[in-house]
């Protein structure tokens, strides 16, 4: 199986995993996330223990994955308390929480922002432990505005030596990176980040959210 990068170009994927191919492109932006998160370590003596995800859609479970695959204790934070999300965390092995950032992991090394909400993207800044990384990969919508004491915000990122930056899009060697991720991960959990499959002829019923989706995928093969 071969997933098409750019024009010309395209990766090829271990052929077990067909069935979840479509999962390279969301894996791609977390490789590039955690490839940055690392180069950003390195500034530094630095021996990251633990590791929270905000969000538990495609994006997050697969920030998780790759966590997970590096050693670190992994946190997932979800406002969901059932449904397939949080089977999916443990499968994982790591521990899924649905409360509050500080519940879930106020000392994290490394944070992965993965639902662009306002108010949690503060929230992660400040519950970081020392020298922490927070990754911004949701997009918040604009027109919203949040009471936040910008003072001991930039305070505490400047005394505790922390990052924050964005990432999104991906370029080649990160769709390379997922692959490998990819081929490592437990097919059955790979599978269950599928959650529906809907025909081509009924596309429009992808974009209607259920209360069980994670990822909802077109069969473009009819």
């Amino acid at each position: 199986m071969r997933y098409v990068v750019e024009p010309g170009y395209a990766v090829k994927v271990d052929p077990s995993l067909e069935r979840v191919g479509v999962l390279l492109e969301p894996t791609s932006v977390v490789a590039k996330a955690w490839e940055h998160v690392e180069r950003i370590g390195r500034r530094t003596t630095w021996e990251p223990r633990k590791a929270l995800v905000t969000g538990a859609g495609p994006i997050g479970l697969l920030a998780a994955l790759l966590a997970v695959q590096r050693g670190l204790d992994t946190h997932v934070l979800d406002r969901v308390t059932d449904g397939p999300k949080p089977q999916l965390v443990r499968d994982l092995g790591a521990t899924y929480h649905s409360g509050s950032v500080e519940e879930a992991c106020k000392d994290a090394d490394v944070v992965v922002e993965a639902t662009g909400v306002g108010q949690l993207v503060f929230d992660v800044m400040q519950h970081t432990g020392a020298g922490g990384i927070v990754c911004l990969t949701g997009v918040s919508s604009s027109g919203r505005s949040i009471g936040v004491d910008a003072g001991l915000l930039n305070r505490e990122l400047v005394l505790e030596n922390d990052v924050v930056f964005g990432s999104v899009n991906a370029n080649r060697r990160h769709y390379e990176q997922a692959a490998e991720a990819l081929a490592r991960a437990d097919r059955g959990w790979l599978e269950g980040l599928i959650t529906r499959t809907v025909p081509v002829e009924q596309w429009q019923e992808s974009l209607d959210r259920r209360p069980d989706d994670v990822k909802v995928v077109i069969d473009l093969s009819a």
